[in-house]
């Protein structure tokens, strides 16, 4: 059955600012992150300890500042592992594509907020390789600008990278709505003097919205 858009949100002269990954995307699925594991040779045993190593690094590999072999290397460091330039450039293909997926319940959100006149932004924690896909995949023309940590070298929760987003888009703290996935990032928006939601699903997502605009 063809998704359907709902009613349209107006929430003018705010600005709604999305996350990406978990909000707009889904997270990597099992078989992704399977196909990781076993590209990078890890078995059962030492899923824990890659996991920990891939995520304890993820903050300089999204601020720009550790390149991606780099990111690799502290990742094979953590965990005793040996890979080649070649087996870097596989294990990072398969983990790029693992978050190259859209919600379409998220997507339909966006529509309405669209459709009701209110302008969108997106601000994503990410390496500079995802700018090609966030700023071209098919739903970029719905934000009037893109947000990449890894091309500013500065992250969420940081409140530089709030205030480089309102001042890029030419508003105040008190019109900023910002929606992500993490508590922490949300409390950044906050401390800002923005409003947050911190999403779960797209259904609290638009009953919120909905709620601002009333």
């Amino acid at each position: 059955m063809p998704a359907t858009i709902p009613p349209p949100i107006a929430l003018s002269p705010r600005v709604v600012v999305f996350d990406y990954g978990e909000v707009i995307s889904h997270s990597p699925s099992e078989a992704d992150r399977a196909a990781l594991l076993a590209r990078a040779g890890i078995g059962g045993d030492r899923a824990e300890a890659f996991w920990a190593a891939y995520w304890a690094h993820r903050d300089e590999l999204d601020r720009g500042t550790l390149a991606i072999a780099d990111y690799w290397a502290l990742v094979a460091d953590d965990i005793g592992a040996a890979w080649s330039p070649i087996d870097v450039h596989e294990l990072w293909a398969i983990d790029h594509r693992g978050w190259l997926s859209v919600d379409p319940d998220t997507l339909a959100v966006l529509h309405a907020l669209r459709d009701g006149g209110t302008r969108l932004a997106l601000l994503s924690n990410a390496g500079p390789d995802f700018g090609g896909w966030l700023r071209h995949g098919s739903f970029a023309p719905l934000f009037e600008a893109v947000f990449v940590s890894g091309e500013l070298q500065v992250v969420k929760p940081e409140a530089e990278i709030f205030a480089h987003v309102m001042s890029e888009l030419g508003i105040s703290p008190d019109q900023l709505v910002f929606v992500d996935n993490k508590p922490v990032n949300v409390d950044g928006a906050i401390a800002v003097g923005g409003a947050g939601h911190v999403f779960t699903d797209a259904s609290g997502l638009e009953s919120w919205l909905r709620g601002l605009a009333a």
